[in-house]
């Protein structure tokens, strides 16, 4: 007997798999869920890096901020520990005009930010929204800016006069008047008017934080006079005016609030610092959750050495009279490794196909983005889970004897 080809084995193979064509497809369904499961739940981790990372984008470009309690923890991640995070010192408009002085060759904007919960009214309807006050310049710093056909933000003027004046966020507009706009219409916040000069584009919510669609925006000084807090400031947004200049920004910042506050009682940080921090804690989640859809892969490599053991005994008179008219081992061990490969192999695609599917639907409601590296790790994966799970079943067939085999019944 002539020593078969790789293609011919290759081809013995797919005849012996799809002989029985439901087995087959029970076999693999082990494969086909785990690699499912890898699919979307890796596709679901870059969706939402993705996402954010657009976010962050969309917040404006070389930000710098400035807030109460430590953000961070020593190792440089987000603090968990609530009690240390956005609680601590309120800082006042003497540290503006501090920050601006030493920093005016630096920076293009030092712009301070108020915020509170309050009620607003327009006519009988009475919603919760948060109040922020802050400069006109804020718009420029943080992208938030009206679309032309629905109003404008505040000018430095009407900023400087303390204007009663409004720009609401998308879902408070809807939920005061669902079927008029209030463009240039009065609203009610603490018993004052005040004149809706802008409405902005839907948001929604920033890195899982606050719905931005529920913010009402107000001159710095107009806000002051709603909330009693006349001078107070919670968080503080700067504008480097180089990317390259962050860090040094960052430095200088410090140096100037420790001259006024405790170390432990503000925190200085920028956007790079937040995602960097985001990103590990999805990365972490990420493996977790696809090491778990893994276990999924075990399990259908373990289908496969089984169904390929009970093959090598139903196939072991074939097996014996192969070798009496000249089939090596080799050949033998080759031949029952393809077959297992095949099985995790076709399982695998079957899995990324569905898996891209899903990802396709899940995007509709949820970010969602299926990557070629993703793909390829799962395809290389799935084949590599039949290689090792087909080894013991293609040595014991490779180890038969003939004379044994074909006594076999």
């Amino acid at each position: 007997m002539l020593r078969p080809s790789p293609a011919e084995l290759f081809k013995s193979s797919l005849k012996a798999i799809f002989k029985n064509k439901s087995r087959t497809i029970l076999t693999s369904l082990g494969i086909i869920i785990g690699v499912t499961s890898v699919i979307l739940l890796v596709s679901i981790g870059n969706g939402l890096k993705s996402f954010i990372s657009e976010q962050f984008e969309s917040l404006g470009s070389n930000l710098i901020f400035i807030s109460p309690g430590q953000i961070f923890d020593k190792n440089g991640q987000m603090n968990r520990d609530e009690s240390s995070m956005f609680i601590g010192v309120t800082f006042d408009q003497k540290d503006i005009v501090k920050l601006k002085r030493n920093l005016k060759s630096l920076v293009s904007d030092v712009v301070p930010i108020s915020q509170k919960k309050v009620d607003v009214k327009y006519k009988k309807q009475k919603e919760n929204a948060t109040l922020i006050a802050t400069t006109y310049r804020y718009s420029n710093v943080r992208n938030t800016k009206p679309p032309t056909n629905l109003g404008r933000w505040f000018t430095k003027q009407e900023d400087a006069k303390g204007s009663k004046l409004a720009i609401l966020g998308f879902q408070i507009a809807q939920d005061l008047s669902p079927h008029q706009s209030l463009l240039n219409r009065k609203i009610v916040i603490s018993g004052k008017n005040l004149r809706v000069i802008g409405i902005l584009d839907k948001q929604g919510s920033s890195m899982g934080g606050p719905d931005l669609d529920n913010y009402i925006y107000v001159p710095y000084k107009a806000g002051a006079s709603l909330t009693g807090d006349k001078n107070k400031i919670q968080i503080i947004n700067i504008k480097s005016q180089n990317k390259e200049d962050i860090d040094l920004v960052k430095k200088k910042i410090k140096k100037i609030m420790l001259e006024k506050y405790d170390k432990d009682s503000f925190s200085v940080f920028d956007q790079s610092q937040v995602l960097s921090s985001i990103n590990t804690i999805l990365n972490t989640l990420t493996i977790a959750l696809t090491g778990i859809a893994a276990i999924s892969l075990v399990v259908g490599g373990i289908g496969i050495m089984n169904i390929m053991l009970v093959s090598v005994s139903e196939r072991t008179r074939e097996i014996g009279l192969r070798k009496a008219i000249g089939a090596s081992p080799p050949a033998i061990l080759i031949q029952f490794l393809f077959e297992a490969t095949i099985l995790s192999t076709f399982g695998g695609l079957v899995g990324i196909i569905l898996g891209s599917l899903g990802t396709t639907t899940i995007n509709r409601f949820f970010p969602a983005k299926v990557t070629l590296s993703s793909i390829l790790l799962a395809f290389g994966v799935s084949t590599l889970v039949g290689i090792i799970f087909g080894v013991a079943p293609a040595k014991r067939a490779s180890k038969l004897s003939p004379i044994e085999a074909l006594r076999y019944e």
